[in-house]
């Protein structure tokens, strides 16, 4: 007894625990750390806050430089922390401005909001503040500021747009604004190699771009810990798109850190790790990262993180909830293995008929739940062989579609460079969509009839002959077949299988409707469908 309790134990402790390197494992830990310690920097930064709030509240209203100085200060403190709050403070920046009458001071104040609408992710609003902006009344710092925030927004709008027709303006004009920020730095200043380094990546070329950024995270360099965090988050991303997975990702963990301990939340280290991690498989801390990311977005107002973080968070949330409910099923297991055993003393404590009662009560509760175990056990089984074919397939796919998308970008820059346009045209008009439509059906169909090759004959046999439906010569399916086709995926939203197919909401309402009509059994029909059983899975 005693070995057998030993051994259940042993077999519980020892569940794998899912890292990717030692060496992460331990900046993890240290971020974990620092973020238990969070509210301590917050409070901090709320007690400089507060600080600065008494000065301004004590200083004359009349006095619009000081006034000017504290308010500049409260913006800085806000301005990567809460919106909301930076936004009242450059306004009233803009007003003493207007007060001084000191032009200079209200353009500088233009740039700082055009900081902070960037940020929270506003690009129109943007743009029209950075417009009212006249360059030549600023000076030399002013100018810089100016330009990197323009480059910043022309840049992060094209990846945001990411398309072949306005992005690569966007990519020009960005490489002016950072070309002119660069020129107008000091030579060997922060800003100078922290410019130079952006550039770099900008351009790809990520050897020089690193090397420049790496100059500024030595031990001993006079940068903010909000620099130093925005540097190794690019330091990270940069070493992961070169295929140095782990120290992109420590990069991400001491960047998130630095975020942390400048009370920092408009942030993408964070955000970005959790990606990582999840890629990586380490389930459990992308699911804390991630809500913590979409904790801070929300905190600051960042629309564009929000949407960024909603697109993978339902992703994470699915595996994270996945992840806890085999953990429930193994400690289920255990307890169910425990229980067992414990009975076995019972049985000596006990009359023997009451015993052989409970017994027999308990066999019948663990056949059905091994029966329920096998039917759940089935279902994966077959969702994941049903998984592995179409996402290996269409990564296939995907990649095909890349190489064809980097040739025509190859070709187009080619023929931009020696200025043919009429051939541009002619090479967008050689793409043919309905074509690459076609085999993507083509492939889904083929792909489909692998996992359940009995799937025309019995949905067929639902039918009388002459309301049978089969597919001509030429196709594998046809509309109505892959209706049910992706219904027997797991599809079953009219709207979805309408983008899917090209039609329209209705026509596929009509679709489904007319063919369960024509079968034997309408009512039943869907859920025959749905009872098509997968090859190569667990009988």
């Amino acid at each position: 007894m005693r070995f057998l309790l030993r051994l259940l134990f042993t077999l519980f402790l020892a569940y794998p625990a899912i890292t990717i390197g030692a060496g992460t494992d331990t900046i993890l830990t240290t971020l974990k750390t620092e973020i238990s310690r969070k509210n301590i920097y917050d409070n901090a930064k709320q007690s400089r806050i507060h600080h600065l709030k008494k000065l301004q509240r004590s200083t004359s209203k009349l006095d619009y430089s000081k006034q000017y100085d504290l308010c500049l200060k409260l913006y800085d403190e806000y301005k990567s922390y809460q919106y909301d709050s930076a936004y009242v403070y450059v306004n009233k920046l803009k007003d003493i401005s207007v007060a001084m009458n000191d032009m200079s001071r209200a353009y500088y104040s233009q740039i700082k909001l055009g900081f902070i609408l960037l940020s929270s992710g506003m690009f129109k609003e943007t743009f029209d503040s950075m417009r009212a902006v006249d360059p030549k009344v600023l000076n030399d710092s002013m100018k810089v500021e100016y330009y990197f925030i323009m480059y910043r927004c022309n840049t992060d709008l094209a990846k945001y747009n990411s398309d072949k027709y306005f992005t690569p303006d966007y990519i020009k004009k960005g490489y002016a604004y950072i070309d002119s920020a660069i020129n107008l730095s000091k030579p060997g200043s922060v800003s100078r190699i922290y410019y130079t380094g952006l550039k770099h990546v900008a351009e790809n070329d990520n050897i020089n771009g690193s090397q420049e950024l790496n100059k500024l995270i030595a031990p001993n360099a006079p940068i903010s810990m909000h620099l130093r965090a925005m540097i190794t988050c690019s330091l990270g991303q940069i070493y992961i798109n070169s295929d140095r997975r782990q120290e992109g990702v420590e990069l991400l963990a001491q960047s998130a850190i630095a975020d942390i301990k400048s009370s920092t939340k408009e942030t993408v280290a964070l955000f970005t790790l959790a990606e990582q991690l999840y890629k990586a498989g380490n389930i459990k801390d992308a699911y804390s990262f991630i809500q913590l990311a979409k904790a801070d977005a929300d905190f600051y107002g960042a629309r564009q993180r929000k949407i960024q973080i909603g697109a993978i968070l339902p992703l994470v949330a699915a595996e994270e909830l996945n992840h806890s409910e085999k953990e429930k099923q193994t400690i289920l297991m255990y307890l169910l293995a425990i229980t067992a055993l414990a009975s076995l003393v019972i049985l000596f404590l006990v009359m023997i008929y009451k015993q052989l009662g409970k017994l027999k009560h308990k066999e019948r509760i663990i056949e059905d739940q091994n029966i329920e175990l096998k039917d759940i056990n089935y279902k994966l089984v077959e969702d994941a062989h049903i998984k592995e074919e179409y996402i290996g397939q269409f990564f296939k796919i995907i990649s095909s579609y890349i190489l064809k998308l980097e040739k025509l970008k190859m070709s187009v820059d080619t023929k931009l460079s020696i200025k043919k346009y009429d051939d541009i045209r002619l090479i967008i008009n050689n793409i043919n969509i309905k074509k690459e439509r076609e085999v993507l059906y083509y492939s889904f169909d083929h792909i489909f009839l692998k996992i359940f090759p009995n799937f025309i004959s019995v949905f067929n046999s639902q039918f009388d002959e002459k309301d049978q439906i089969w597919p001509h010569e030429h196709e594998v399916l046809n509309t109505d077949l892959r209706i049910f086709a992706l219904i027997r995926m797991g599809i079953n939203d009219n709207e979805t299988i309408a983008k899917i197919l090209e039609y329209s909401v209705n026509t596929i309402y009509v679709y489904k409707m007319r063919i369960k009509a024509k079968s034997k059994n309408p009512e039943q029909f869907e859920q025959c469908i749905m009872d098509i059983k997968a090859v190569d899975t667990i009988e």
